[in-house]
């Protein structure tokens, strides 16, 4: 899924070797951030983006309806693609596990991408570390199901939005460090100077073995339009090349 990533991060980049079959068959990722850090936006430009390739429809899950489209793209104005995006409102962590539990009976094309946001409300329900690894397994299994009802080589991809804090509890950080063994991939969204008008993320990709690390810089318009360029590679600046794999937020 990293590379799935990489191509909405990276638009207009043509696809280097491998890199498409890449896309399909990836780890599962796990985007990290604080409050308001862009995760929904990125997490609903993969959707587009997925929705986009030709492939089956993209299962969107979180607690609560989207007020708004999180980003103003050419893309996100496309209604066939809009139409792709199946999205389900498990309220609670019980109707979650029930729904994954069930999924192999819904109806209708078989998913190509698995989206989970706000993974933190979910956990904070006061699940244990064995109760928030029953939820990362069953993800997995859930994605993986999906890829086999797909058909040989076309994998379902799985990538969940998780809130981190800045100055989280021992339970937050104990829940981060089990996810991550479950999600060799991760993608930091880190909090930036911003532009004039503009509100700014540092996208820190960590790809779990999926091809080289980057950085991109994000950038918020007060419309909600969502513009991405390549990082600066900075020779002076000791941080321009580490992204945050820390427990608090990156």
């Amino acid at each position: 899924m990293a590379e799935k990533l990489r191509r909405v991060l990276s638009p207009g980049k043509a696809a280097g070797p491998g890199e498409k079959n890449a896309a399909e068959v990836g780890p599962p990722l796990l985007l990290l951030g604080g409050p308001g850090s862009g995760k929904t936006a990125l997490l609903f430009a993969v959707a587009l983006e997925a929705a986009g390739d030709g492939r089956g429809p993209v299962l969107f899950l979180t607690r609560r309806p989207l007020q708004s489209l999180p980003c103003r793209t050419p893309a996100a104005l496309d209604p066939l693609r809009l139409q792709k995006i199946r999205f389900q409102y498990p309220p609670s962590t019980h109707e979650l596990l029930q729904f994954l539990c069930s999924a192999h009976e819904t109806p209708g094309p078989v998913p190509s991408l698995l989206l989970l946001d706000g993974l933190e409300e979910y956990l904070a329900e006061d699940l244990g570390p064995q109760e928030a690894a029953y939820l990362a397994a069953l993800l997995l299994d859930t994605a993986a199901h999906f890829g086999h009802r797909v058909g040989p080589g076309q994998d379902c991809g799985l990538i969940v939005a998780l809130q981190t804090q800045e100055e989280g509890d021992s339970g937050d950080a104990l829940h981060l460090s089990l996810l991550q063994r479950y999600f060799p991939a991760q993608c930091w969204l880190q909090f930036d100077t911003p532009g004039a008008g503009q509100c700014c993320r540092r996208a820190c990709l960590e790809p779990g073995g999926q091809g080289p690390r980057a950085e991109w810089l994000m950038a918020f318009q007060p419309d909600g339009e969502m513009t991405v360029t390549p990082w600066p590679t900075q020779a002076d600046d000791p941080n321009s090349n580490k992204c945050s794999s820390s427990g608090g937020q990156p």
